[in-house]
C-alpha cells in the first residue's frame, strides 16, 4: 500500500476577506500549498449547512452545501453580484467567524444573485434538479420552515405537510414556489463552485476526504421526508436519541439528541436510504470518513427527555449487513472508519470485516507502552492522526496533559519541552507504519488552544468559528512539511504541476499567526 499524508482543515477556517472561508481563491491557494508540501489529502469537515450552535454535524440536510461557503467574487465574475454588493460583505480585521452577521448579509446577496440568474441559468438548473432529486424536498423544507416561523417540522400547523403527504407537498410547493426556487438555485451555485474546486484539486494531485456524520438532525429534510426510517412516535418526536455514555472525558456522557434509525425498516428496504445518502457524497469526495463508525456495531440509545446521556443502553446496529452493501455498491470510493470511543470486540470485528482503516490518535497515545495508539503499535491499514477537530491542538494538549502523560511522551519521543515534543509527535506520526497520516494545519503552525475547532459536549464556546489569518500558506512552511513527509516516504510518487488560477490565487498579504509560540 502506498503511504501518504494529508492535512485536516475545515473549509470555513480558510483565510478570507469575507468573514468565513469559501470555495474561492484561498481554497485554490491552499491546494497549491498542499501540492508544494507533498500532501496527497485535504480532509474537510461536512460541507452541509450548520445546525444548532453552527455545527456541520447537525444540519438541515445530509446532501446540501452550506451557502455561506460560496465565493462572492466568483459570483461577481459570473455577473450575479455587483462590485458594490461584494464590497458590502467584506469584513475588516481578523477574528472568529461571526455566523449571525454573515447569515444576515448573505441572504440578501444570494437573493439578488437568484433574481439575476434564474432565467439565464434555467436549463442548467433543470439539469441539476434532475441529477440531484434530494434538492426538491430540501428546498421545500427550508421554505416551509421559514413560513412556519422557524419551527421544527413536528410543530408545523399543517398536519398533512408534517407527514409529507404528496398532495400537501405539491400544494405547498406551488404556494412557496419563489422560495423553493431560490433555495434550489443556491444549491445549484454551490454545485458549480464545488465541482470547479474539485477539478482544481485533481490537477494539483490532491484528493479530498469528506466527513459523513453517522446521525442526522431531527430538524432536517432527511427525517421529515423519510420519517419511516427513524424511531419516532406518532407526533414525529424521537422515542430515543443518540449519544455516548460517560467516560474519562465526561462524567455525564454526551447527549447528542439525534433521532435513531429504525434499522429493521432500513434493512427491509435494502438500505436504500443509505445508498442514496452515500451516493450524494461520492460525487464530491475521493474518500469518505464515517463518523462514529462504532454505531454500526452498537449505538448508545438514551430515552428522549433525559438531561444527560447516563441512562442509556447499547442497541445493536446493522453491522456488515449495511457496511457490506456500502463498500460493494460504492467500490470506487475509499471509506475511512472513525472507530474512536469505547472499544469492544464487536467493533473490532466489524472494522476487520469491512477492510476499512481505523483511527489512531496520538494525543491519546501516551499512557504506557501497550497503548494501541502509539506509533509502534499502529497497524499498516490505519489512519494516524495528531488529533481531530474534536481534540485540542498539539500545544493545547501538551499544556493541559497530566504530568505523567507529559513525562511518558517526553521519554517515548526522546524530546523535552513543549516545542520539541510537538515537533516530535508530528515526526512520529509521519514515521509510523500507518498507511495514512493526517495532521491539523494548526499543529504545523504551532498554534495553541486558540486554534481548536470544537470541544465535544459544549455549544457555543467558540466551536466551529476558528479561521486562519491571511498569509499563512508560505513557501517556507510548505518546504518544512514536505521535508518531513518526503523523509518518511509519504510524498506522491508522481506529481502533476499545480495550476495557479491567476488573480484568484494571488499571494495573500502576510499577517502574523495569532497565538503562535515563537
Amino acid at each position: 500500500m502506498a503511504r501518504s499524508a494529508g492535512i485536516l482543515l475545515p473549509l470555513f477556517s480558510l483565510p478570507s476577506d469575507f468573514g468565513i472561508g469559501s470555495m474561492g481563491g484561498e481554497a485554490r491557494q491552499f491546494l497549491d500549498f498542499l501540492h508544494a508540501a507533498g500532501q496527497g489529502w485535504w480532509q474537510m469537515l461536512p460541507l452541509t449547512p450548520g445546525g444548532g450552535g453552527n455545527s456541520p454535524y447537525s444540519s438541515t440536510s445530509s446532501f446540501a452545501g452550506n451557502p455561506l461557503l460560496l465565493d462572492l467574487p466568483a459570483l461577481q465574475k459570473d455577473g450575479l453580484l455587483t462590485a458594490e454588493e461584494v464590497e458590502s460583505a467584506r469584513v475588516s480585521g481578523f477574528g472568529p467567524i461571526d455566523y449571525g452577521a454573515i447569515l444576515q448579509s448573505r441572504e440578501a446577496l444570494l437573493r439578488s444573485a437568484f433574481r439575476r440568474g434564474r432565467t439565464r441559468d434555467e436549463q442548467a438548473v433543470a439539469e441539476f434538479r434532475s441529477r440531484c432529486p434530494w434538492v426538491e424536498d430540501y428546498a421545500l423544507y427550508l421554505a416551509a420552515k421559514a413560513h412556519f416561523g422557524g419551527k421544527y417540522w413536528p410543530d408545523w400547523e399543517d398536519g398533512a405537510l408534517r407527514e409529507h403527504k404528496q398532495e400537501a407537498v405539491a400544494e405547498w410547493r406551488k404556494k412557496l414556489s419563489e422560495d423553493v426556487d431560490y433555495h434550489i438555485y443556491v444549491q445549484y451555485l454551490f454545485d458549480v463552485q464545488w465541482q470547479a474546486l474539485k477539478d482544481y484539486a485533481g490537477k494539483c494531485g490532491v484528493k479530498i476526504i469528506g466527513d459523513l456524520p453517522i446521525y442526522v438532525s431531527l430538524d432536517s429534510a432527511d427525517v421529515w421526508s423519510e420519517r419511516q426510517f427513524f424511531r419516532l412516535d406518532e407526533k414525529g418526536c424521537p422515542v430515543e436519541v443518540a449519544g455516548v455514555p460517560p467516560d474519562c472525558f465526561s462524567e455525564d456522557g454526551q447527549l447528542w439528541g439525534n433521532p435513531l434509525y429504525d434499522w429493521e425498516r432500513m434493512r427491509a428496504d435494502g438500505f436504500g436510504w443509505w445508498i442514496r445518502r452515500i451516493g450524494g457524497n461520492t460525487g464530491r469526495f475521493d474518500a469518505i470518513r464515517i463518523d462514529h463508525f462504532r454505531a454500526f456495531a452498537a449505538g448508545w440509545c438514551v430515552p428522549a427527555g433525559e438531561k444527560t446521556a447516563k441512562n442509556g443502553v447499547w442497541r445493536p446496529g446493522p453491522g456488515m449487513d449495511l457496511v457490506g452493501v456500502l463498500t460493494s455498491w460504492f467500490s470506487g470510493t475509499e471509506f475511512w472508519a472513525e472507530d474512536l470511543g469505547l472499544q469492544t470486540p464487536d467493533v473490532a470485528e466489524l472494522l476487520r470485516s469491512s477492510g476499512m482503516p481505523g483511527m489512531r490518535v496520538l494525543e491519546f497515545a501516551f499512557s504506557d507502552p501497550a497503548n494501541s495508539y502509539l506509533p509502534h503499535n499502529c497497524p499498516e491499514n490505519a489512519l494516524c492522526y495528531t488529533g481531530t477537530h474534536d481534540n485540542d491542538t498539539l500545544r493545547g494538549w501538551y499544556r493541559t496533559a497530566r504530568p505523567e502523560e507529559r513525562a511518558f511522551a517526553e521519554k517515548y519521543l526522546n524530546a523535552g519541552g513543549e516545542d520539541a515534543v510537538c515537533e516530535a509527535v508530528l515526526r512520529a506520526g509521519q514515521g509510523s507504519v500507518a498507511k495514512y497520516f493526517i495532521a491539523q494545519l494548526q499543529d504545523y503552525l504551532g498554534l495553541g488552544s486558540e486554534g481548536r475547532i470544537n470541544t465535544p459536549g459544549t455549544v457555543g464556546n467558540g466551536n466551529w468559528s476558528f479561521r486562519l489569518p491571511q498569509g499563512v500558506f508560505t513557501p517556507e512552511l510548505a518546504e518544512r512539511i514536505r521535508g518531513v513527509t518526503a523523509l518518511y516516504g509519504r510524498c506522491p510518487a508522481e506529481e502533476p504541476e499545480a495550476l495557479t488560477d491567476g488573480a484568484e490565487t494571488d499571494t495573500i498579504a502576510s499577517e502574523p499567526v495569532p497565538g503562535k509560540s515563537d
